[in-house]
């Protein structure tokens, strides 16, 4: 990846879905947050600074200006982060990428889309409520599905829960992948990505 500090505006938002404080820390909900602490180490960038209530920071990405955000709204608010950035630095829905959890894949699975309704996921949900539209890459990380899927709060306490065993590594694996496609998506467009990382 070639990540690189910067200033000034951008031309492309990243958003990490979690739900902010150390209560959510490590949950299977929060696997966008982790993916982006991947990234903050790997490359050496801090998401810190707070704005468009998300902690935030502008790097450089395959010659790309991107805005990397991290909503503090908690989940189901999302979109009230990305809607201000995106009228901000004027970026249209197309280059905004959402990296957020999915209980329909197998943990560890990485599935880039190019557009596509929320599938449940209320961040997501959030989003297109927020910006008017669902044409909006995303990076979904596979957390698996609750062992009994009857209500709304057996889904709730499953994506509330943390990751053990061998699962917890497969996760810190995939998100390192995650963080990766970020760069593919920039470079070569959402269809590509797709053939390289589903």
């Amino acid at each position: 990846m070639f990540f690189k500090n910067t200033s000034g505006g951008a031309n492309w938002i990243v958003v990490f879905l979690g739900n902010p404080g150390p209560r959510y820390t490590g949950t299977r909900h929060n696997v966008g947050f982790l993916a982006a602490e991947k990234l903050e180490k790997r490359e050496n960038i801090r998401i810190g600074k707070l704005r468009f209530s998300a902690l935030t920071a502008l790097c450089s990405v395959s010659g790309e200006k991107v805005l990397l955000m991290k909503p503090q709204t908690y989940m189901n608010l999302s979109g009230n982060a990305v809607a201000p950035a995106s009228a901000y630095y004027k970026i249209p829905a197309e280059r905004i990428i959402v990296v957020c959890d999915d209980i329909a894949l197998p943990v560890g699975k990485l599935r880039i889309r190019a557009k596509g309704s929320s599938g449940g996921h209320n961040g997501l949900k959030s989003i297109i409520a927020a910006l008017g539209t669902e044409e909006f890459p995303r990076i979904k990380i596979g957390v698996g599905a609750p062992p009994k899927n009857e209500t709304e709060d057996d889904v709730i306490n499953w994506v509330l829960g943390i990751f053990h065993g061998k699962d917890a590594d497969t996760i810190a694996q995939v998100c390192e992948k995650a963080a990766e496609a970020v760069s593919a998506i920039i470079a070569e467009g959402a269809e590509k990505a797709m053939n390289s990382y589903n």
